[in-house]
């Protein structure tokens, strides 16, 4: 099995949350909060700001560590054909944004960052981790834990 570990931001405002477009190597375009992998000794904190730095243009500051989650991708449901199953674990944190202007990533992943209404994020085909990550930052659980999301239409891993 894989393992990844990585940190993802919960930016909400106005009734708004920031997500970014994901293009996978094949093409494929998924909605997700910006973030992603844990470099080697990199601390999560730094790597949520590093992350929505390179993927949107934006500068946040955290303001508070939402909550961890962790799933298992099946072989058989991961982007790279021959893959073993990955286990994911996120650790979401709730951030603010200080300056910056929305951009795409320079030679990256990410096409695009768009605030989108939370009224909307339903009908996106989207991240699992968009909803874990909303519904951490609604109901901030005092275990930092969500019951896992269903996976299936328009909710992707």
């Amino acid at each position: 099995m894989d393992r990844r570990l990585a940190a993802y931001a919960v930016c909400i405002e106005d009734g708004r949350v920031l997500l970014a477009l994901a293009v996978g190597p094949d093409g494929d375009r998924t909605w997700t909060l910006p973030g992603g992998g844990v470099e080697h000794a990199e601390d999560p904190f730094d790597t949520v700001i590093r992350e929505v730095a390179e993927e949107t243009g934006l500068e946040t500051v955290v303001e508070r560590l939402l909550g961890v989650d962790s799933r298992v991708i099946p072989a058989g449901e991961r982007r790279v054909p021959g893959a073993p199953e990955l286990q994911n674990v996120g650790i979401f944190y709730g951030v603010r944004v200080t300056s910056g202007r929305l951009r795409p990533e320079p030679n990256g992943d990410t096409a695009a960052s768009v605030w989108t209404p939370l009224a909307e994020v339903a009908r996106l085909r989207r991240s699992s981790l968009v909803d874990i990550g909303i519904d951490l930052a609604r109901t901030l659980p005092p275990s930092g834990h969500v019951g896992p999301v269903p996976v299936g239409g328009l909710v992707q891993h």
